[in-house]
């Protein structure tokens, strides 16, 4: 990720060149093809330092997600949008991600599913294609649970009660 950082600056400033050749690094170092256009949110990680991992370049991947090996995130023959991947993601070795698909925050694509619809947030999905396997009333807490850490987002404040007097009042 640090390579393609750096590209992603660079690619940023309009500077022509050495984008590429950083790619071409990450491409011969890791196997992996992650251009500079792509973007790719803070705090991503790439298992196993990214080894295989193919992401198209018009493709958005939301910030703490988690990437394993093999992983592609692309488009399909005659479509022409592109995945985007929501916060806090977890994607399995070797899944699959093609199409104009949106996937939620906090959900978890099983290893090797091959995911063409829409993925709820919180859910969990696995199989090809995949199909939800099971949806968390929870997302935060499952996340907690799994992964051993608190992402740095806020739970949803509670809107406080109409008082009875005032909705009859409006009445």
């Amino acid at each position: 990720m640090t390579l393609y950082r750096m590209a992603r600056k660079l690619h940023l400033r309009g500077v022509p060149v050495l984008p590429a050749v950083l790619r071409k690094a990450i491409h011969f170092l890791h196997g992996s093809y992650i251009p500079a256009e792509a973007e790719i949110g803070e705090g991503t990680q790439l298992g196993y330092g990214g080894m295989g991992i193919v992401i198209h370049k018009d493709a958005r991947i939301g910030r703490h997600c988690l990437i394993s090996h093999q992983v592609t995130i692309g488009g399909r023959s005659g479509l022409k949008d592109l995945p985007v991947i929501g916060d806090y993601v977890r994607i399995g070795a070797g899944a699959k991600i093609l199409g104009n698909i949106h996937i939620g925050d906090f959900a978890v694509i099983g290893a090797n599913a091959v995911v063409v619809r829409d993925v709820a947030p919180g859910a969990v999905v696995g199989g090809i294609p995949a199909k939800e396997i099971r949806r968390d009333p929870d997302p935060l807490a499952a996340y907690e649970r799994e992964m051993g850490l608190r992402p740095p987002v806020r739970r949803p404040e509670a809107v406080p009660s109409v008082p009875p007097s005032a909705s009859s009042a409006a009445r």
